[in-house]
């Protein structure tokens, strides 16, 4: 259930449009932020998940009356209709990420063990507030240079009520601003008092795992990455009215559901070798908080895969968007048959991210580390602009 701080939400003349980008760019920070929470039993970064529900509470209300108002006659309700279900799906999501976030905020807790695992290969959370004396103070994001620097990107701004969600080149920090960072810990180590002032504090290094619950562990991970996939994708099917891409939601949100079903039976194995079976509770309640996701996924491709007419709106939002996501086969014998991927991005001169590679099998590979060589029949989910993605097409035909 949505959770509410008290404040009334009354209807005001905004455009649908930029509440439907804004609940997109929301839902998916929120993912981020409430599995970074649990992987560094970070109490601050769970209390921005739960500010950030809020939000999001508040953005689907006003989603819904400006929707309402929108419907004056039953053509204009069908193709409102799948957009309805594209809220209610954000809130969900929403909703999920505050349940993975209450591991934390109720001290419902995670094995150190596992903690380790999961956070094993993963960049750095931290939430700074920028000090002022900090010599990033009135700086913008192009002239501190960070990313370049140190690897440390700012992937969202807190400034009093507000959030900066994706912040830009140009967007200026000031004294006052909460930060959320991420980078490797060593980048982050040198940025992190450099902002705000105070000493850095890695995590301890964990306990070593039992078998069993490396396994679900193991589970667990490729659960968060394909549901952040099948969150993406959802939102691309929808964007871009793409039938191909709401497939694949479908196709990641079986292997959600069957990898489920392992870390399950992973868990409840490991809760026989655990001296405490009580620890593994947060476990099995990122496990269903997890699933949820992908569940939401799958509804927000709802309109697509019944062939419903996509509403204006939508294709408004779709027109402002300077990259989309886009579904390749590749062909055997093709120019990206035996190309090489490395971070993310194949052997070519086309700026195009690969984001995942499903194989013949449904084996998924996931994440922007992702580091093989492209086989014929490969389907890629990719991200790049218009251009780069016809090009990439070319290529792979």
């Amino acid at each position: 259930m949505g959770r509410f701080d008290g404040r009334t939400v009354r209807y005001e003349p905004t455009s649908v449009k930029d509440l439907l980008v804004e609940m997109k760019d929301t839902a998916e920070l929120l993912i981020d932020l409430s599995y970074s929470a649990v992987l560094h039993g970070s109490p601050t970064v769970a209390h921005e998940v739960v500010e950030l529900e809020h939000r999001m509470d508040v953005l689907q209300l006003r989603a819904r009356m400006s929707l309402m108002l929108a419907a004056r006659n039953p053509n204009e309700a069908e193709t409102l209709a799948p957009v309805l279900g594209v809220v209610g799906a954000a809130e969900k999501i929403a909703d999920a990420a505050g349940d993975i976030a209450q591991i934390v905020t109720e001290e419902i807790g995670l094995p150190d063990a596992m903690r380790g695992a999961l956070s094993a290969g993963v960049e750095t959370l931290v939430r700074g507030t920028v000090a002022a004396d900090s010599a990033y103070a009135g700086r913008t994001l192009k002239a501190i240079d960070l990313e370049s620097v140190t690897g440390v990107r700012v992937i969202a701004v807190r400034r009093d009520e507000d959030w900066i969600l994706n912040p830009g080149r140009d967007t200026q920090l000031r004294a006052g601003d909460v930060t959320l960072l991420r980078g490797p810990e060593g980048g982050v180590a040198d940025v992190y008092p450099e902002l705000s002032g105070e000493p850095f504090e890695p995590d301890p290094p964990a306990e070593p795992a039992i078998d069993d619950l490396e396994r679900a562990v193991d589970s667990i991970v490729l659960m968060k990455n394909l549901s952040e996939l099948a969150v993406d994708l959802a939102y691309g099917s929808v964007l871009f009215d793409n039938e191909e891409l709401a497939e694949e939601v479908s196709n990641l949100e079986i292997e959600v559901d069957a990898l489920q079903s392992r870390f399950e039976a992973w868990t409840l194995r490991a809760a026989a070798e655990a001296d405490d079976p009580v620890s593994l509770r947060g476990l099995i309640h990122l496990g269903v908080a997890t699933e949820e996701i992908s569940d939401a996924a799958l509804a927000i491709t709802e309109g697509v895969r019944r062939d419903l007419d996509v509403h204006p709106v939508v294709e408004m939002a779709v027109q402002e968007s300077d990259e989309i996501i886009t579904r390749t086969e590749v062909a055997a014998g093709s120019d990206l048959d035996g190309a090489a991927v490395v971070d993310g991005v194949p052997a070519t001169d086309i700026s195009t991210s690969v984001l995942a590679i499903r194989r013949t099998g449904d084996e998924w590979l996931v994440g922007p580390d992702i580091d093989t060589t492209l086989r014929g029949g490969d389907v890629i989910i990719s991200k790049g602009t218009r251009t780069s993605a016809e090009e990439f097409d070319a290529l792979a035909a």
